[in-house]
């Protein structure tokens, strides 16, 4: 049986997720998965109740996150409550994907794992194109997808990296803590010439912060 996917989005943000829906279509076409959104509903149908028993029934529930999805009751208040509801109770799995820039550390799921990978937001410049950045998204669901048809447990994990990581301290996705600059998310982590360097994104608005490990004296949270 395909695994049933629901997109909780604002409507907003339809360009981008017909955009996921095209990288997650292989899966589709191979009987994996089941999508599902509130444009599939067909005239003359209770559209409240047609999208709570598909809420309900979903095995994994995508947050399509952006500052509209923040802003819309609707999607913040009753949708993704309910989904985290069946998070937390083992019923489905819900996983944050972040679309646009906007503050979400905070929010009901901001403890757990977002994709793409480090939280980097799909639209921002360092994923250099659309297609990349929701290829990261596709190989990330395409994984818990694979790991909810054999019944084993699901994790999240780094894509392979082509740098050596054992001489590096923080990997994309670490939460760090500056004396200066507060709380904030490893974007990227690289060597040059035996130094770590980071990429942090902060929050508010301080931005992202290029600094050396050796220099920033970070506390991993």
């Amino acid at each position: 049986m395909p695994v049933k996917i629901f997109f909780c989005y604002a409507h907003e943000d339809e360009l981008l997720l017909n955009k996921l829906k095209a990288h997650l279509r292989p899966m589709q076409r191979e009987g994996l998965i089941d999508l599902w959104h509130d444009r599939d509903i067909s005239a003359g149908t209770e559209w409240e109740r047609e999208i709570n028993e598909h809420l309900n029934t979903a095995q994994i529930i995508l947050l399509l996150v952006s500052p509209d999805f923040m802003n819309s009751d609707y999607c913040y208040s009753i949708e993704m409550k309910r989904a985290m509801e069946r998070h937390e109770h083992k019923e489905a799995r819900v996983i944050p994907i972040i679309l646009r820039h906007i503050r979400w550390q905070g929010a009901p799921f901001g403890k757990l794992q977002p994709l793409p990978t480090g939280g980097i937001p799909i639209v921002d410049p360092d994923w250099h194109n659309l297609d990349r950045a929701f290829f990261n998204v596709a190989e990330g669901i395409s994984k818990v997808v694979e790991q909810l048809t054999t019944k084993a447990p699901i994790t999240f994990t780094q894509p392979p990296k082509l740098l050596d990581l054992k001489s590096q301290q923080y990997q994309p996705g670490d939460r760090v803590r500056h004396d200066k600059f507060g709380e904030g998310t490893i974007l990227r982590s690289e060597m040059e010439r035996g130094k770590e360097f980071i990429d942090v994104q902060f929050q508010g608005n301080i931005g992202k912060k290029r600094m050396s490990v050796e220099v920033a004296k970070l506390e991993k949270l």
